[in-house]
């Protein structure tokens, strides 16, 4: 299974839709994972027009946006969570642990910085922002693999280049 992981991605604020660089991943996902700040609801409907979406709710998503604040589902055997701010940066993998025992991968945004950390049998990911780079040097988005209970995943920019990789290859 092919997971499309973003976050972050402000339309119409920082962007009218989202990036043209995006569409091919987009058409091959099974599933697309938005780890919050949409500001509208109609950038779910522009994504579930290429595959299946789930996401959460951001700190600047409207009220209007009937989204939940956590998200738990199983992909290809493997557990994963889902939130929009997992917090500071310090002790971050011990608190995604107690919040979301049983996950495996913690997928997160909110600080429009890209990471992919391991952390004893947990992945955290944060995809970045495909529309507002803030202080990164490139937009970017993130790519999930996961079949049998195995899972990889990758953060890449909106370039293709790989900025961060787990995971067998």
């Amino acid at each position: 299974m092919l997971v499309l992981v973003l976050a972050d991605t402000h339309i119409p604020r920082r962007a009218k839709g989202l990036p043209e660089e995006l569409m091919p991943h987009l058409e091959r996902a099974d599933l697309v994972l938005h780890a919050g700040d949409l500001l509208k609801a109609t950038v779910l409907d522009e994504i579930s027009g290429y595959a299946s979406v789930r996401a959460v709710k951001g700190n600047v998503d409207g009220q209007d946006m009937d989204l939940p604040q956590t998200l738990e589902l199983e992909l290809g055997g493997v557990p994963v969570a889902m939130i929009h701010d997992s917090g500071p940066k310090k002790g971050r993998p011990a608190r995604m642990r107690r919040r979301f025992p049983g996950a495996r991968v913690v997928i997160f945004g909110h600080s429009h910085i890209p990471l992919l950390e391991e952390s004893g049998d947990s992945l955290l990911l944060n995809p970045g922002s495909p529309t507002d780079k803030r202080r990164q040097p490139e937009p970017s988005f993130g790519l999930l693999w996961a079949e049998g209970g195995v899972v990889r995943a990758e953060v890449r920019t909106l370039g293709g280049e790989v900025l961060l990789r787990s995971g067998a290859p």
